[in-house]
């Protein structure tokens, strides 16, 4: 039994679990079809939680992932995006805490060349192997990637990217401990209209967060290798 002189566990940095989360799950398998055995034994989970966001991890879909930095969200800053939590609405909550990574929070690491390259490098290296990468940018504390997955699963080519970057940069840093925030935002897109929609959000970031005038212009983005008909040439 813990002692009564023993402080509390220290809350870690980010939003905390979301009580709702496993209800909204349980009720998106039942409308959804079924995961195949196959797939699952292929690692593929369907509709799935892990105490605070949903996910819809299944072969053939084309999603958005967002993953960011361990102190994006700082604890000392608690009062600055603890309201955003209370929003209702996922879809808006989810906009309202990316608009809140857009301010730049914690120590960005990704604003250093040599860690936004690697991430950047990761991001772009099993395309046309693993996925299918159409689209990503490297921000201050936050990374957007959109991607067709295949074969191997979401959560396996995320876990993969923030794993390996983790190990380099905090060797890089000359520092220990969490790089990535443990969980990440992903929305898998329900049309070619949904897609080119994203695809401009994401290429967009750098310039809506004043980071840039032109797209274009930010290093660490898919917008620099469009063509003018707008094709992906990488």
């Amino acid at each position: 039994m813990q002692s009564m002189s023993q402080s509390p566990k220290p809350r870690r940095p980010g939003p905390p679990h979301n009580p709702g989360v496993r209800d909204l799950v349980e009720g998106k398998r039942r409308w959804s079809s079924p995961s195949k055995v196959e797939n699952l034994k292929e690692g593929f989970r369907g509709w799935n939680e892990r105490g605070f966001l949903p996910h819809r991890d299944k072969r053939g879909l084309s999603q958005f992932v967002t993953f960011r930095l361990a102190d994006s969200f700082p604890e000392g800053l608690r009062s600055e995006w603890e309201h955003l939590l209370e929003i209702e609405d996922n879809q808006q909550r989810r906009a309202e805490l990316e608009s809140y990574l857009d301010r730049g929070r914690g120590e960005c690491h990704l604003r250093q060349l040599e860690i936004a390259l690697l991430v950047e490098a990761a991001v772009r290296f099993f395309h046309g192997e693993r996925y299918d990468l159409r689209a990503w940018v490297v921000m201050p504390n936050h990374v957007h990637a959109l991607f067709k997955v295949d074969a191997t699963p979401m959560a396996e080519i995320v876990e993969s990217w923030k794993k390996h970057t983790a190990q380099m940069a905090n060797r890089l840093l000359g520092r220990r401990g969490e790089f990535w925030q443990a969980d990440y935002w992903d929305t898998f897109m329900r049309d070619s209209g949904h897609e080119l929609e994203t695809r401009s959000y994401i290429e967009s970031n750098p310039a809506r967060a004043g980071l840039v005038l032109d797209p274009k212009a930010w290093r660490w983005s898919s917008a620099r290798f469009r063509d003018d008909y707008g094709v992906l040439r990488i």
